[in-house]
């Protein structure tokens, strides 16, 4: 009897033990299943391999697993000329949900076609996808979907080791080596592609990749990028906002006639002249701005915000985009959303500052949460009790020694053959698209790499593939890019006098 009863005892505990690790296991685990699409009235089939690769640390022990899915063309005969892109989103802490399914991969939610939410939640083909043409890899970075690190690390180590600027790049670099290694991609053409915070991610993995581990890319891809360590100032930051202002008061007709009836690029032309060649030479006069130039500016500033002028001159030039946000249709009884200026949302009150929350966001975690779960267990088959992380744990982050904008500019000069497509939506409001190209500006100011820099606007938000008409046309222009910067067989990497 008291043997039964130390074997029972001995059960237990290794029972209880194993339930308490069974959320948080299998940190080198995939499961692979086959897949078709049509793109472009070709159909194509694929492999998808999603799971957790491990992380280790220096002296060879996991530290964690990254959840990821792989898309592999099937019969593919020469894997060596075949692209891989390399997909992250950004937050930081946000998962690899959206674009995985709403802009590159295979299939897609079920939206509308502005982007909005419709019932019953699912999952369709994306006839738009760059699977025709590259393979992709969908990240996802400690705390972000099924991404986590070993439950013995304290939340110091984790911080230290996954939650910051640049440690976040050290170890995804070492991650991406080892995946590359696994996956037999040594030859081929490699991507990566990052959408708001994932550009300074990105940015900053160009020149790791290239200088801790030689490897060498051919593309970067900026999606709707945050900044990348440029400075603005006091001066060009403010000011900067006046396009964006411009645009979204466009969409909402808000404008003069005779700028309403303008298409809305061409309308912005006109903006972004007058915001670099008067507006921060003003806004850097500061409070040493006569009252007469002072009323003049917001005059001008007026017209093309759809804002007061009394409103604008409370605010000394400078206007706040929480402001902004509530400001613009405030009689209407609506807010704005942040980084999609085309929703709406409606606020307890009409008084305030800043909205009481994110009307755009609200709406696409309504739209995406549901989709990637289905698609994730149905689809894909991977099976888990862990929940998927939209927007995970990952703050506080350390946001010093930021320098991934020049880091990119760094790699760029090495590698002869690596180009930049950076891509970015008018109406978003949270990385507006006048500042990334004011990047593109900055990032090297010597001109000599600017033929193989490239920008692209949409008409639409921070995530631009969720308007149908622009989900179309962003693929075909990654697509394009992709053929653009794959060098001429035999042509050699170097720089010619």
């Amino acid at each position: 009897m008291n043997k039964i009863y130390a074997i029972a005892i001995v059960w237990m505990l290794c029972h209880f033990n194993l339930n308490a690790q069974q959320l948080n296991t299998n940190m080198d685990s995939t499961v692979t299943t086959t897949g078709q699409v049509t793109i472009k009235g070709v159909p194509i089939k694929y492999s998808a391999t999603t799971g957790k690769q491990p992380v280790w640390d220096d002296k060879g022990k996991i530290i964690a697993g990254l959840y990821f899915t792989y898309y592999e063309r099937s019969g593919v005969s020469n894997r060596a000329k075949r692209p891989l892109v390399i997909s992250f989103n950004g937050g930081p802490g946000s998962a690899s949900a959206w674009m995985h399914i709403a802009y590159t991969g295979p299939k897609i939610l079920k939206i509308d076609d502005e982007g909005y939410p419709v019932q019953p939640y699912g999952i369709k083909d994306n006839v738009n996808s760059i699977l025709d043409v590259a393979d992709i890899v969908y990240v996802n970075p400690v705390n972000t979907g099924y991404s986590r690190a070993i439950d013995s690390m304290d939340e110091a180590e984790k911080r230290k080791t996954f939650f910051g600027v640049n440690a976040d790049i050290k170890y995804l670099a070492t991650w991406i080596n080892t995946f590359v290694t696994r996956q037999n991609r040594w030859e081929s053409p490699k991507y990566l592609i990052g959408e708001s915070y994932g550009a300074p991610r990105v940015s900053g993995l160009s020149l790791e990749l290239q200088n801790a581990h030689w490897m060498y890319l051919n593309g970067v891809i900026l999606v709707s990028p945050t900044g990348l360590g440029i400075e603005r100032g006091t001066a060009v930051d403010p000011a900067n906002l006046l396009p964006y202002y411009a645009a979204t008061a466009w969409h909402h007709k808000k404008l003069s006639p005779d700028l309403q009836s303008k298409d809305l690029t061409a309308m912005l032309a006109e903006v972004e002249e007058y915001t670099v060649n008067e507006l921060i030479p003003i806004m850097a006069k500061g409070g040493f701005l006569s009252d007469a130039d002072k009323k003049k500016t917001a005059a001008r500033m007026s017209r093309y915000t759809g804002l007061s002028e009394k409103v604008i001159l409370e605010h000394d030039l400078r206007i706040p985009k929480g402001f902004y946000w509530k400001e613009l249709l405030r009689d209407e009884g609506y807010n704005i959303g942040r980084l999609d200026s085309r929703y709406l949302g409606i606020d307890k009150m009409a008084a305030g500052d800043r909205p009481d929350y994110s009307a755009e966001l609200t709406s696409w975690l309504h739209s995406f949460t549901p989709a990637i779960n289905y698609y994730i267990k149905n689809h894909l088959k991977y099976d888990t009790d862990l929940k998927y992380n939209m927007f995970g744990p990952v703050h506080p982050w350390d946001s010093s020694n930021n320098n991934t904008g020049y880091d990119l500019r760094q790699a760029m000069a090495q590698n002869p053959y690596l180009h930049l497509l950076v891509q970015a939506g008018y109406y978003d409001g949270g990385t507006d698209y006048f500042n990334s190209k004011y990047n593109l500006w900055q990032m090297d100011t010597s001109g000599k790499l600017r033929d193989r820099m490239s920008w692209e606007g949409y008409k639409s938000g921070h995530m631009m593939y969720l308007r149908s008409e622009d989900l179309a046309t962003s693929n075909q222009h990654i697509r394009e890019f992709i053929n653009k910067s794959i060098p001429k067989e035999g042509e050699p990497a170097q720089y010619k006098r």
